[in-house]
């Protein structure tokens, strides 16, 4: 059997500190090198922003969540790729809209990382990067709030849903082998 190669975009959606963006990298290589994306780099470079947080700080929210639903518009118009979406992009106007659409079409398959909200707090108390705080009350203090407040729409976007924090070769392993399935149908894998 041959290298899996991407017919579709490959989206990452998940509270922040699910490991979207290491995992990307990661598939993009696993799928024969295809581009990967980072949505919050594209996001502050399109923003003229040296990071998310001079970014978030700079523009504030709204703005911020227009560039990032912005270039989740461009980014699903390019070639298939992975793309790892913000915490938040879900929310931005028009985002939710945008990966219904292309899940639909057929031009995209959404994985959710939907890791458990200790696995999360304990991330970012170790790494909080270059985060913003969405509530004034800190990244890991508001990382329960923000889990009640998107999963259930990470959910109905998702093709499939990822529980367990595995290892990255797991993760890969388990996720190219649905994205090459022409099944649509929604999917939830537990170790």
């Amino acid at each position: 059997m041959g290298t899996p190669t991407l017919g579709r975009h490959l989206l990452l959606i998940g509270l922040r500190a699910s490991g979207k963006s290491t995992l990307g990298r990661a598939l993009a290589r696993a799928l024969g090198g295809v581009a990967f994306v980072d949505l919050d780099d594209r996001t502050r470079a399109a923003l003229g922003a040296p990071s998310v947080r001079a970014a978030f700080e700079h523009a504030g929210e709204s703005g911020f969540r227009a560039a990032e639903a912005a270039e989740l518009r461009r980014a699903l118009a390019e070639p298939s790729q992975v793309l790892a979406l913000g915490g938040g992009t879900p929310t931005a106007p028009g985002a939710e809209a945008l990966i219904a659409e292309a899940r639909r079409e057929g031009r995209a398959f959404v994985v959710f990382l939907d890791l458990p909200v200790e696995v999360l707090a304990e991330r970012l108390r170790a790494h909080e990067g270059d985060r913003p705080s969405l509530t004034g009350r800190g990244v890991v203090a508001e990382i329960v709030d923000l889990a009640l407040a998107r999963r259930p729409r990470y959910a109905a976007l998702a093709d499939l849903r990822l529980f367990e924090p595995l290892d990255e070769a797991s993760l890969v392993s388990i996720i190219t082998s649905q994205v090459g399935s022409a099944s649509s149908a929604d999917a939830d894998a537990k170790p």
